[in-house]
């Protein structure tokens, strides 16, 4: 009877400690990302001493995606956790995908800010086309259809009275074609985005047309966001992780770690240095990402009526309804 009884607490003992043991490992958290430095966490980049909590409270398992709609797929799916959507997808993964759980957690980017950069729509510097109208007829060229930089796109040229698919064509090009597809004249004008609008080549054959800033103003570019139950699940980690974001960006920020940042940039994109020196996390050249996480709601909201407007959107969108702020502002307050 003794012995059962030993035998019982032993068993007990082990089953508790094994259970400790799995309590204290650290939570996966799956984040999908699309251009590193951008909606890209800065963790995977791999600068060292900069996270307190990354291998402790959780570890980041960061996933690459080409572009934000396909993540809408795998959030559904259960296969990533954290999602930096745009705020041309923001929508649609709630009300197509039927994800009403899903919440607005904190700044990733924002474009057209006063004193940073904003994206640009580039003709060829000796194109005949010098204002929107002049577009009549053309075809333009965005990254896929419902895209942020597409929406913006239809704006600026549904502000100057042209029509998609009556006034002018537009194709699909990835980011990376943009430069060949106006050097070969297929298209009139290109989308250019960063890094790529950076691109030396590019500047001398080309010149802007217009900036997503003058077709739709400030925009909250990318938010980060997951579902509800996640978050409350995992509520500590989410935290910490924030913490660790924040701590990450005010040194990628920093003047001073300037020439190590584009080492960093430049070793984890496997592309020349020069494409980046001249603007990556600078104030005038890079897009601006709120030191403390918080993302501008209402220019959000505009974004999205925008999108709305066009016909991308079936009904209204609340963003504040969608919104839980709480993970980042008690984040910022630790990574002071």
């Amino acid at each position: 009877m003794v012995d059962r009884f030993i035998a019982g607490f032993v068993a007990a003992g082990l089953a508790l400690g094994i259970s400790a043991a799995h309590a204290a490992e650290p939570v996966k958290l799956r984040m999908g990302y699309v251009v590193a430095g951008a909606d890209g966490p800065l963790i995977a980049l791999g600068k060292e001493g900069l996270t307190k909590h990354q291998g402790q409270s959780y570890v980041l398992d960061a996933q690459h995606f080409a572009g934000t709609p396909p993540m809408i797929t795998a959030l559904a799916a259960g296969e990533i956790d954290l999602v930096p959507f745009a705020y041309s997808t923001l929508a649609l993964a709630v009300q197509n995908a039927k994800m009403d759980d899903l919440r607005i957690i904190a700044d990733s980017f924002q474009d057209g800010v006063e004193g940073y950069y904003t994206n640009e729509f580039m003709v060829l510097k000796d194109s005949p086309i010098h204002k929107i109208e002049d577009l009549k007829g053309k075809i333009v060229s965005s990254n896929a259809a419902g895209a942020a930089v597409d929406i913006a796109l239809r704006v600026m040229l549904k502000k100057h009275g042209l029509e998609d698919k009556k006034d002018y064509t537009l194709i699909e090009t990835g980011f990376p074609n943009m430069k060949a597809v106006l050097a070969d004249k297929k298209v009139d004008l290109i989308t250019a985005v960063r890094p790529f609008s950076a691109d030396a080549g590019l500047r001398d054959m080309a010149r802007t047309l217009f900036t997503q800033k003058d077709a739709i103003g400030r925009s909250q570019m990318i938010v980060l966001t997951a579902r509800a139950p996640f978050l409350a699940k995992n509520r500590a980690a989410v935290v910490d992780f924030l913490e660790d974001s924040l701590r990450e960006l005010h040194w990628y920020s920093d003047p001073k770690n300037h020439d190590e940042v584009v080492k960093i940039m430049s070793a984890y994109t496997k592309a020349p240095p020069a494409l980046f020196q001249s603007w990556l996390f600078t104030k005038s050249g890079d897009f601006f990402h709120d030191p403390d996480g918080k993302p501008d709601l209402d220019a959000l909201q505009s974004n999205i009526n925008e999108q709305k407007a066009l016909g991308f959107l079936k009904e209204d969108f609340d963003v504040k309804k969608y919104a839980d702020l709480s993970f980042v502002a008690e984040a910022a307050k630790r990574a002071q």
